[in-house]
């Protein structure tokens, strides 16, 4: 990888000479990673989730400077579920009609993906039919901000 480039103009050029398949791919990874960065600092990334529940509505707070998401009433357990929310990754109730709605945003993809993720992991209904309990959160849209 190199950067060309003479005053405001600068481009990263990605080459590889020679290649197999498993290098070309590799390096086309790389591109995807600069470019998903780039989006990130310049408009952001934008998760929304559901919570979604039969008979006892979820009860989701985010604490700790919007950083942590406490989950209680799940399935009508009295345990409270903390959900950390990884570094650059802040975590809101929407302000938009649905009441039941999350909305997580941060400028690293990764990170923003991987929270969503750990908070739909934390709400896994455990030894019951999950045909049946269908209760849980989960992602609705996935957005980058400002489009």
């Amino acid at each position: 990888m190199a950067i060309h480039g003479k005053g405001e103009k600068k481009r990263l050029v990605v080459s590889v000479y020679f290649a197999n398949r498993e290098q070309i791919a590799s390096v086309r990874t790389a591109i995807s990673h600069v470019q998903n960065m780039i989006t990130g600092v310049t408009k952001g990334y934008e998760y929304k989730m559901r919570l979604v529940s039969a008979h006892f509505p979820i009860n989701v707070t985010p604490v700790e400077n919007n950083s942590v998401l406490e989950i209680r009433n799940f399935l009508g357990e009295k345990l409270v579920r903390r959900v950390p929310m990884l570094e650059g990754v802040k975590i809101d109730r929407s302000t938009t009609n649905p009441k039941d709605e999350l909305v997580i945003t941060g400028s690293n993809l990764e990170n923003v993906s991987q929270s969503a993720a750990n908070i739909k992991q934390s709400c896994a209904v455990k030894n019951k039919d999950i045909r049946k309990f269908l209760d849980g959160i989960y992602v609705s849209e996935r957005n980058v901000i400002g489009e």
